[in-house]
């Protein structure tokens, strides 16, 4: 396992160069605009190099913490606008590149020891768990509590026959779309839950990928029983050793849209979820894990796999352990504020 400075790792995902890069832009907006002509332009290395040395001026002009409000600012940014069906946009593509992310090292590191940030290394908090109930859309319900096993099974037998129902797709990687893009078992009907923090009911209220612009969420706060064992990822390595211990086959059903993502053509491999059931209760997402982790083509095994569909700090519950902690509360967006991380009691 490769060890990577604090802060470093992140720089390796294009999530976490999102964040981090964010972070700024939206502090300076000579420098966002500096980025947006960078993007628009990626033969002209001369912009890039600019841009790069925009960064490296104004972060040395700005030595002191990043606070708590830009902190969930920059993460809140790079979540949602992570998109696994096509090919990455022209920011990320540009921050991709080996003298931004040098540039961007320094500053990650600064993050990294920052107050602000302390959070995002930590594992599952069981004692502050919350899920969170979309209110304004009528599909999401309040936490079923019982019967994982049986929605596993069931989310199994349709992926399963999702794979031998697909077209042969090799000659075509380039150009079709499955929209089958997920590496969790989305459409389990299982409870997800991120952490509360200070000022905001659920960390999933304002960190969440393909956002449908919810405004409005009842919030549950669940607490699991005694002897819960919880799979941590924690980085790329956490979450390749759970596909190779646990390799589930989806080349057909996922290969157009992560070459697309990712420009590498499979075979791919995500964990199987009923199998991992077996051996653990939950599966916790660090901060940090999604930052180092979400978007990259990975080798696993014989195949890769690209960690998609799980939003940071947000741990899949995949048997009946949890139960209710407390009484619901409603949140709505608070649009009286310019972050788009605001929420408050309703």
């Amino acid at each position: 396992m490769v060890h990577d400075p604090a802060g470093e790792g992140w720089l390796h995902g294009p999530r976490g160069r999102r964040a981090i890069a964010s972070l700024l832009t939206s502090a300076e907006p000579a420098l966002w605009t500096l980025q947006w002509h960078a993007a628009q332009a990626p033969r002209d290395s001369g912009m890039t190099e600019e841009f790069a040395q925009s960064i490296v001026e104004f972060a040395a002009a700005n030595p002191n913490d990043f606070n708590d409000e830009a902190v969930r600012e920059c993460l809140f940014d790079a979540t949602s606008s992570a998109m696994y069906w096509q090919p990455p946009d022209e920011v990320d593509l540009l921050l991709a590149s080996p003298a931004i992310v040098a540039a961007l090292t320094p500053v990650a590191r600064r993050v990294a020891e920052s107050p602000a940030a302390r959070w995002w290394d930590s594992p599952v908090d069981l004692d502050n768990q919350h899920y969170v109930q979309w209110t304004g859309d009528p599909t999401i319900d309040p936490p079923l509590l019982s019967g994982a096993a049986n929605r596993m099974a069931a989310w199994k037998s349709n992926l399963l026959a999702t794979e031998r129902n697909a077209a042969a797709v090799s000659a075509e990687a380039a150009s079709r779309s499955t929209g089958d893009w997920w590496s969790t078992p989305a459409h389990a009907n299982l409870v997800t839950t991120t952490c509360g923090l200070p000022e905001l009911g659920a960390a999933k209220l304002a960190f969440i990928e393909d956002t449908l612009g919810w405004t409005t969420a009842t919030v549950w706060p669940l607490r699991p029983g005694s002897g819960c064992r919880v799979y941590e990822i924690t980085g790329p390595d956490a979450w390749t050793a759970l596909v190779e211990r646990y390799p589930l086959d989806v080349t057909r059903s996922r290969r157009p849209d992560w070459f697309h993502t990712t420009g590498h053509d499979g075979p791919w491999w995500i964990p199987d979820w009923s199998a991992v059931a077996g051996d653990f209760d939950a599966v916790h997402l660090t901060v940090s894990g999604y930052l180092s982790t979400a978007g990259r083509a990975l080798p696993a095994g014989g195949a890769h796999t690209v960690f998609a569909g799980w939003g940071p700090d947000e741990t899949w519950w995949l048997g009946d352990v949890l139960e209710l902690a407390g009484d619901p509360v409603d949140w709505r967006r608070d649009y009286a504020s310019p972050s788009n991380t605001a929420w408050q009691r309703a």
